[in-house]
């Protein structure tokens, strides 16, 4: 059965949807549709066999590369089952790991939930109710069973800030780890899933927004400028200012966790969140 020779674990919100964008514009590399497949880390995914898996990737040319990205794959402890099912399944494959400032992540998490209605305004008590908004950005805990099971070389580490500061440098970095040299940054695929864009859901969302019907009768009857004005009141205007207590206590966490990760990629330049891109 079809297989990927190399999988976009995460972390989330660190840039992955754009690189996987990238890669899927580059010619002899296939990349699934959809882009998150989820299939070792979410429950009734995995119930879906691993034909349907396979099937994922049926439409790859013969010597294509073939990759999918999923960060529920580095999601501890959310989803502990992952690596068990991929090792089952997965012999020597290749993984590229994206991270960001940790605490930047954490908060471009807590947005990305906030304007899904899932966290409340408040960011102190969504960071004391959702432990995760931390966890994910424990690199170091969430790539330690990976180095574990597949080996330190099996895994390339990026920064989205080396991305951001030099787009094709680091798309020259995944063809060489990947064995796929000459990729061509495409510009005008631009960035993907970006927080700041991000409008909070109102209850009933999908039935007085996302309907066609409704969408048509706000185009009818709604100025544009009343539309604009409504959506930009449901936008998180900044990123939230975290209280010094609670950045302290995160920081501290953070610190301890890339004392970790340093010790599992020793020299990496990526481990390195001070130095500049």
């Amino acid at each position: 059965m079809a297989a990927p020779d190399f999988l976009i674990i995460g972390a989330m919100k660190c840039g992955t949807s754009t690189l996987q964008a990238q890669l899927a514009a580059q010619p002899g590399i296939f990349m699934t549709t959809p882009k998150e497949p989820n299939y070792f880390s979410d429950d009734a995914i995995f119930a879906r066999g691993e034909a349907w898996y396979s099937g994922l990737f049926d439409g790859a040319a013969p010597g294509d590369l073939t990759g999918e990205a999923s960060t529920h794959y580095t999601k501890l402890p959310t989803y502990p089952d992952t690596l068990d099912r991929m090792a089952a399944r997965l012999d020597r494959p290749r993984f590229i790991y994206l991270m960001r400032d940790p605490l930047e992540r954490a908060i471009s998490h807590y947005i990305h939930d906030w304007s899904q209605g899932l966290l409340p305004d408040d960011p102190v008590a969504a960071f004391e109710s959702t432990p995760e908004l931390a966890a994910y950005s424990r690199y170091g805990m969430q790539l330690a069973p990976f180095v574990s099971r597949y080996g330190r070389d099996s895994i390339l580490l990026l920064r989205l800030e080396w991305m951001q500061a030099d787009p094709q440098g680091t798309l020259s970095r995944v063809g060489d780890f990947l064995g796929k040299p000459n990729l061509r940054w495409n510009a005008e695929l631009g960035a993907q899933n970006v927080s700041a864009e991000r409008v909070r859901r109102l209850p009933m969302h999908g039935l007085i927004v996302d309907n066609p019907v409704a969408k048509a009768l706000r185009r009818s009857l709604v100025p544009k400028a009343v539309r604009t004005r409504i959506r930009e009141g449901r936008q998180m205007r900044g990123r939230p200012d975290l209280p010094e207590r609670l950045r302290a206590r995160l920081e501290g966490i953070f610190a301890e966790d890339r004392a970790h990760l340093a010790e599992l990629f020793p020299g990496d330049p990526a481990v390195d969140f001070e130095a500049a891109p």
